[in-house]
């Protein structure tokens, strides 16, 4: 069962999960957010609160997706151009469409100065500490960082060793919360403030792949949500419950009544569509409230731009760009993977 799983290379409700929480980030970017950054301007009347809790499920899933590439890689390098070929086509494309829009409309507020955005082309800026081109690449940073961490385990320590190696991590965790000034860039590298939910989703992966049962991984998980407890606050523990809860479901095959056409498609688009809609969405809607459209009329035009630009961006650079790159690193060495992994698969 654990073979065929794996053999597929896809799990449709994780897509649709992908697709859940992208629509629930542009929901708060477009009410809460919004208002936030232009208080003046009219809004839709409601907001959605707790951000971050969508974003703790993009992380617990990238926990359980990083799989998908290490159990398929030969080297370090194999692994870093798959990253490079999922990542960055899509990243540049949207950046620089987003720098356009913005200064085609003169929204001032959005934009920021030329040093930072030359540090945006490398993806590398949050390191830096300098701002992003849009305020919602700051998670590409706790990705990048993760990736890391990730092969480097995978490297030097080896994925069958891994439980042990994630209590360690915790341990870390733990140290960060009792030594307040732990340099920043260590606890960046580390992803120490959103562990927990890396390891949630690393823990069920392994379930799901038939390396592990619950029964040996639920000493690990009970950790994971002692440390968020311990750390942060109820909400989030909460939140880390309700994400251990859900992927447990995902693991029992609990979770096919997410396999709804529209879910699993926008899952399917949801890197692309998560670089262009914030501040492209925040340009749109401005200019819908200075034309004087009703702030409904403006959120569902910032959605539809999104939307389709995400969608473009999808079809036209993110898929074919990374499997383009990745063809040529087969052509260039050996085999990246027994099984070809596109770019929207992880």
């Amino acid at each position: 069962m654990a073979g065929s799983r794996l053999s597929s290379g896809r799990l449709t409700e994780l897509d649709a999960l992908r697709g859940l929480g992208a629509l629930c980030v542009l929901v708060f970017h477009y009410s809460t957010r919004f208002h936030e950054l232009f208080p003046q301007a009219a809004h839709v009347p409601f907001s959605f609160l707790g951000g971050n809790y969508r974003v703790l499920l993009f992380f617990t899933i990238s926990g359980f997706a990083i799989f998908f590439t290490l159990d398929r890689i030969g080297t370090v390098a194999d692994f870093a151009v798959n990253r490079f070929a999922r990542l960055y086509p899509a990243y540049l494309v949207a950046m620089l469409l987003t720098l356009g829009i913005e200064y085609l409309a003169r929204a001032s507020q959005l934009l920021i100065g030329p040093g930072a955005i030359l540090a945006n082309f490398t993806m590398l800026q949050g390191f830096a500490f300098l701002p992003e081109v849009d305020g919602a690449y700051w998670t590409l940073t706790v990705e990048i960082a993760f990736y890391f961490c990730m092969v480097a385990i995978w490297k030097w320590v080896g994925l069958k060793r891994l439980e042990p190696v994630l209590l360690g991590w915790l341990a870390l965790r733990w140290l960060y919360a009792l030594w307040p000034g732990m340099p920043e860039r260590i606890v960046m590298l580390l992803v120490l403030r959103y562990l927990p939910f890396f390891i949630i989703g690393i823990l069920s992966y392994r379930v799901w792949a038939g390396q592990r049962r619950w029964r040996q991984q639920v000493p690990y998980a009970a950790l994971a949500l002692l440390s968020i407890a311990t750390v942060d606050s109820p909400d989030i523990s909460l939140a880390g419950i309700i994400l251990l809860a859900a992927f447990a479901a995902l693991v029992a095959g609990r979770l096919r009544f997410l396999r709804l056409r529209p879910l699993v498609w926008m899952g399917g688009i949801s890197y692309s569509f998560y670089l262009i809609h914030q501040h492209v969405g925040f340009v749109v809607m401005l200019k819908m409230a200075e034309a004087g459209y009703s702030p409904w009329t403006g959120f569902a035009a910032a959605f539809a731009v999104a939307l389709g630009l995400g969608t473009l961006i999808n079809r036209c650079v993110e898929r074919p760009a990374g499997e383009a790159i990745l063809s040529w690193w087969r052509r260039r060495n050996r085999p990246l993977m027994p099984d070809d992994i596109l770019p929207s698969q992880t």
